[in-house]
């Protein structure tokens, strides 16, 4: 394997560096303060982002993105995991779980979405199905060319500003089914909703105290009828739909959290270098020095492993335990830096004057979101242990 960049690589990443710094960053304590990105900021970001090439870098060149492979998508998400995820996610990279739009679909959504016309999100989890998707309540019934939508979604992510949702919702038993194995007691099938749709509501939802601004909203389907056009993949098999979009998040949260990581690391290792106590730098004593020692090593393990399992993605041999060791390792190194960054800091570390509590904050809905820490660490025992029957 070779660790070198390519000079592609290398000015990709110089232009989303140039791009965070200018467009990104300069707006976090405002968000911070707000709650919320203004309007005018938002279209700003995301206008400068389709001017600047890298709106929508994720997806193929053949329907309007920029194509990046793997290994790149995952050191552009490093670079922009710098900033706030309220932030970050206006310069956008579309699920790629709209690849699977057939037809009029394409028109309608994945050729909007990806020129930064519209904007999804994803509408997965529910109050009783956050891990056990298996336990998913939210319904639909099928009734002549129409489905009629029964339920409630929650956690969903910026569903207050996009146009429409992707929604998955159980159709019906799987009569193959086999629980003791794993398998979904239900088939589940996924749609294509757009907001305004009779009987779909989109409401405030809870107050998190990870990546303020980046809200995420509570949706109420309450006999809403989408045609069976609106059906997203085939029907019944929105798992199969599904699974194509859960390695390569699980490897931008990865991303994510190495470059706040470094940007946590960067700020503890300048305070100990210049934080004077006891008549010398704070640096000097072991119990300074050897946290900065361990908050390195942990942070290049988990961009190894981070980097390698997109390496592995670009020649489709990546397996869901390699997304799921990266997510784990890089949610839970991002968890002790920021930690022992706020102690190195002291209590100067947990005032709002400076970003690192922030950090520490959004660093604990990594270890939940796009998968718990406990089902990561379930997909990669499993990887172990069924081959073996055990």
């Amino acid at each position: 394997m070779d660790f070198a960049l390519t000079d592609e690589q290398e000015l990709i990443l110089a232009t989303i560096r140039d791009f965070t710094d200018r467009e990104l960053l300069p707006h976090e304590d405002e968000v911070e303060r707000r709650g919320h990105v203004p309007t005018e900021v938002a279209d700003g970001i995301r206008r400068k982002a389709i001017e600047a090439g890298i709106f929508a870098a994720n997806m193929p060149v053949e329907v309007g993105g920029a194509g990046l492979d793997n290994l790149t998508m995952a050191l552009v998400e490093k670079e922009l995991g710098r900033v706030s995820y309220a932030l970050h996610h206006l310069v956008a990279r579309p699920s790629n779980i709209l690849l699977a739009c057939v037809g009029p679909q394409r028109d309608r959504y994945l050729y909007p979405t990806v020129a930064g016309e519209r904007m999804e999100a994803l509408a997965m989890s529910e109050p009783d199905a956050g891990s056990d998707l298996r336990g998913m309540k939210c319904r639909a019934v099928r009734d002549g060319d129409e489905y009629v939508i029964t339920g409630v979604k929650h956690f969903i992510s910026h569903a207050d500003i996009c146009d429409y949702v992707i929604l998955f919702a159980a159709t019906g038993p799987d009569p193959e089914a086999d629980p003791g194995r794993g398998r979904s007691p239900q088939r589940i099938t996924a749609f294509l909703v757009d907001v305004g749709t009779p009987g779909f509501e989109v409401r405030e939802g809870y107050r998190s105290v990870s990546h303020r601004g980046y809200n995420n909203s509570v949706l109420n389907f309450d006999d809403c009828r989408v045609p069976a056009s609106q059906v997203l993949g085939e029907e019944h098999r929105g798992f199969d739909v599904a699974n194509t979009w859960l390695g390569e998040t699980r490897l931008a949260v990865a991303a994510n959290c190495l470059g706040r990581a470094e940007r946590a690391m960067d700020l503890a290792a300048g305070w100990a270098a210049r934080r004077t106590q006891f008549g010398q730098t704070i640096g000097r004593f072991q119990g300074v020095s050897f946290k900065l020692a361990d908050m390195a090593t942990r942070l290049a393990s988990a961009e190894l492993l981070t980097l390698r399992a997109a390496w592995k993605a670009d020649r489709d041999i990546m397996t869901n335990a390699d997304a799921a060791m990266a997510k784990l390792a890089a949610t839970e190194m991002l968890a002790y830096v920021t930690d022992e960054a706020i102690q190195i800091f002291g209590g100067m570390g947990l005032m709002d004057e400076l970003p690192l509590e922030r950090l520490w904050r959004d660093a604990r809905v990594e270890r939940i979101w796009d998968g718990t820490s406990e089902i990561q660490r379930h997909i990669i025992s499993r990887s172990i242990l069924r081959p073996l029957e055990g």
